[in-house]
């Protein structure tokens, strides 16, 4: 593999970009977008629409699925969520790539952590600003520099960008399964650690709500008469905490319980809320078995429980195209003087969705940075031509056929 000049226009194209690639993400981070706030996601979704327009593409937003939501009353509630973006050139070409973020946030609407700031050694600090409107901004820039490509033609590529990959994405998942299942490859734009340091291996994940519903009763005057939720969530979130240990590579967190009210009162529900990680179909099997048998058998009498949730995100191990696809990955990075190396991760994100679906993918070709879900939030302004040449680079060299995009994707169907 080497740099032709065709590939070099497409790099020097986006070096000529720098200030646009980071002022948009500057101001797409300061519209807060929590995967919760419809208005704040909807403006974010019309900048982004607009920035779209600038590409030789179809741009059309797609409308989403609802969900479920338990509150903390035990309830069960729909919940509605905004529309996808979806961009999409040359969808009859031999080789498709699929290119997938999420423009919403961790941090609600009334969030302390609004706006973008620059810290004394030059990192930017804003709240998306690496997680991971600046990887939207990288992906569009590669996608405006490649589409100068003369090759281009031989490659065509789809761009989701969703609303609610920070909550698992119950809404977006069936676009995600769709795309990656006619898809040959796969970029995602989670950022990078602060080195550049890629995410390998990917843990699966599953998110569960059990509803504990009792009987209520005066505490003094008749207090043998209740059925205590609370006191029944807590024996059982002991129960799914002693899990942990007894599989190797499986943990369940119990995040949360919600439930009961005034102290005189026997409190008559609860609800008890939980993740689990595994890092293969073996342990999700293993772990969804002893949470449902768990979830069955009510602690004691007089209580009823209903289990609802399971598991968002499939685990994503490093197999045969997943290594081959990060080496070419590597080798693309040396040409540009960027090495690439990459680790196992316990956290999850669409490149568990699309790797499922049977895309071989790299999901953290977005910039370099930390400290996400805080409000410490940061990314390194080098980093954004950086990453976004690396992007352009993989995409001249799938269309020369340099990484074979089609023997990536057999590879990935051999072991689905």
């Amino acid at each position: 593999m080497r740099i032709l000049t065709s590939d070099q226009a497409v790099l020097d194209h986006v070096a000529a970009r720098r200030e646009t690639i980071i002022g948009r993400t500057i101001d797409w981070a300061n519209i807060n977008s929590g995967s919760r706030n419809a208005a704040g996601l909807n403006a974010v979704l019309d900048v982004l629409e607009a920035a779209a327009g600038a590409l030789p593409a179809r741009v059309e937003r797609l409308p989403t699925q609802g969900s479920t939501t338990v509150a903390d009353d035990g309830s069960v509630r729909t919940e509605a969520h905004a529309e996808a973006l979806k961009i999409t050139a040359r969808p009859d070409a031999p080789i498709q790539v699929v290119l997938t973020g999420h423009y919403d946030t961790v941090f609600p609407a009334d969030s302390r952590f609004q706006t973008v700031t620059t810290r004394a050694d030059g990192a930017l600090n804003g709240p998306g600003v690496a997680d991971m409107k600046g990887g939207i901004s990288v992906l569009l820039a590669a996608l405006e520099a490649f589409e100068t490509h003369p090759d281009r033609h031989g490659v065509g590529w789809t761009v989701l960008l969703s609303p609610d990959e920070e909550i698992g994405s119950p809404a977006s998942a069936p676009l995600l399964a769709e795309l990656g299942a006619r898809g040959h490859v796969g970029l995602t734009y989670e950022p990078a650690l602060a080195d550049g340091t890629l995410a390998g291996a990917r843990k699966g994940s599953g998110n569960y709500h059990l509803i504990v519903t009792g009987r209520a009763a005066h505490a003094g005057r008749a207090f043998d008469e209740g059925r205590n939720g609370v006191a029944g969530a807590a024996i059982i979130a002991a129960a799914l905490h002693g899990l942990n240990g007894q599989h190797e590579g499986v943990t369940v967190n119990v995040a949360k319980i919600s439930g009961g009210g005034a102290l005189n009162v026997v409190a008559d529900n609860a609800v008890v809320r939980f993740n689990v990680r595994v890092p293969d179909k073996a342990a999700a099997d293993w772990i969804d078995a002893s949470v449902r048998a768990i979830a069955a058998t009510p602690p004691f009498e007089g209580l009823t429980l209903d289990l609802h949730g399971g598991f968002t995100r499939a685990p994503k191990p490093m197999d045969a195209a997943q290594t081959a696809l990060f080496e070419a990955v590597k080798e693309a990075g040396a040409l540009l003087g960027q090495p690439i190396a990459w680790k196992p991760s316990g956290g999850v994100c669409e490149g568990n969705n699309l790797h499922a679906a049977g895309l071989p993918n790299i999901d953290t070709l977005g910039v370099r940075g930390g400290d996400i879900h805080s409000d410490q939030e940061f990314a390194w302004p080098d980093s954004f031509v950086e990453r976004a040449q690396l992007s352009a680079l993989i995409l001249c060299k799938i269309a020369s056929g340099e990484i074979d995009a089609a023997k990536l994707k057999s590879l990935r169907m051999e072991t689905l």
